[in-house]
């Protein structure tokens, strides 16, 4: 009865404790989560069922499986201390390095012009996504023990550890993911503190760096492509313009409150190339409407108000930077996502986070999401 009784009111306690991380779990940022996972699996399933009579559901049990794994995975990053988390930054920085170098090798496989996966059976993962999380870990870790005082050797060596899975990233090659790396590694070191003049520098240095890569065979023909279909929509003989064009058309197609679920016609017959994957603001838009589009991207904005909101109130340097990283990953996926979808951004092959399907891309944005609720639940522990 002893031990009963002492642990009855142990459980009290607990509840009554307000440091208790879980009376502070952010359920606006939750929901939000949930809700946009819960819109990818009907969007994704939209784009992939064809046109009937017999509709195919292999893209929708996996998108499903996928979004379940990334929930658990999700509940793993928020249930262990983020400061535990903080220990293993480099565990999982190497860890993932491995598996950029074996990817490239006769181990990957290739698909869509990049050897960028594993193939384990009917399933592909791309350890390029992963990168995105332990870049953002072990970033947060350095600045937050360099504490502000960067000099150019610290600078070169925070520069280093990005400069690994880039490289390894563009030998695949994609250059989306890097170019989502990058905007990670520029935002993590603005915010933990660097000299405000090697911004520039590293700014125009990076402007050089693409212009040259624009003219060299780092670039395959289809990036090519696509770019100067970006540059120039009105030339016809580039394949990537029609991309761009049928994407535009779906838009239209919603006008307000959209065709309806299932119902459009760009959608159900296919003509949207990758529209399950890169062009899946399309299927929104076009079923959904303008009203639809606006609601997912209200989902997205709000997501995106409460990860900065816990960065400001984060209570150490390494919960700020690892919302910032993971704030950075959001806000640019989102914008390059839907841009290129309009037209107004060259199409990069970047996915809307938790829409768009994939399995890697959508359990490395619900890890993310983890790590952001633990920052928050634990901000006064």
């Amino acid at each position: 009865m002893i031990p009963s009784s002492i642990s009855r009111r142990s459980s009290r306690m607990s509840r009554r404790d307000p440091t208790s991380p879980l009376r502070h779990l952010d359920p606006v940022l939750l929901a939000c989560t949930a809700v946009l996972a819960v819109i990818g699996v009907v969007t994704v399933y939209s784009a992939t069922r064809g046109p009937g009579p017999e509709f195919s559901n292999t893209y929708l049990y996996k998108e499903v499986l996928f979004v379940l794994i990334g929930a658990v995975v999700m509940f793993i990053f928020t249930a262990v201390d983020y400061q535990k988390l903080h220990d293993w930054a480099w565990v999982f920085y190497g860890v993932t390095t491995v598996l950029l170098v074996l990817v490239v090798s006769p181990l990957g496989s290739r698909s869509n012009g990049a050897q960028a996966w594993f193939a384990v059976g009917p399933f592909q993962m791309q350890p390029a996504e992963f990168a995105k999380i332990s870049l953002i870990g072990v970033l947060a870790f350095m600045l937050s023990e360099f504490r502000g005082d960067i000099d150019v050797r610290r600078t070169a060596a925070l520069l280093g550890i990005s400069a690994i899975p880039m490289a390894l990233i563009m030998l695949q090659p994609d250059l989306g993911l890097v170019l989502i790396l990058t905007v990670i590694m520029m935002a993590m070191l603005l915010i933990g503190g660097i000299p405000t003049r090697y911004i520039v520098v590293l700014t125009l240095a990076g402007v050089v760096g693409v212009v040259g890569a624009l003219n060299s065979p780092v670039i395959k023909q289809y990036q090519q492509d696509r770019l100067t279909a970006f540059a120039n929509p009105d030339d016809r003989s580039n394949p990537a313009v029609y991309n761009i064009e049928q994407s535009k058309l779906a838009i239209a197609n919603g006008q307000l409150t959209g065709q309806g679920l299932f119902e459009g016609s760009q959608t159900r017959l296919g003509t949207v190339p990758e529209q399950q994957t890169d062009f899946i603001f399309t299927a929104v838009a076009e079923q959904f409407g303008f009203v639809g589009a606006g609601i997912v991207l209200l989902l997205y904005a709000t997501m995106c108000h409460r990860i900065l909101r816990i960065a400001r109130i984060a209570k150490d340097q390494f919960g700020t930077l690892v919302c910032v990283g993971v704030l950075a990953m959001f806000l640019f996926s989102v914008f390059e996502n839907v841009g290129m979808a309009m037209g107004i951004m060259p199409v990069t092959g970047i996915p809307l986070l938790l829409l768009s399907a994939g399995g890697s891309s959508t359990v490395t944005a619900l890890a993310a999401i983890g790590l952001v609720l633990n920052v928050h639940m634990r901000r006064f522990r």
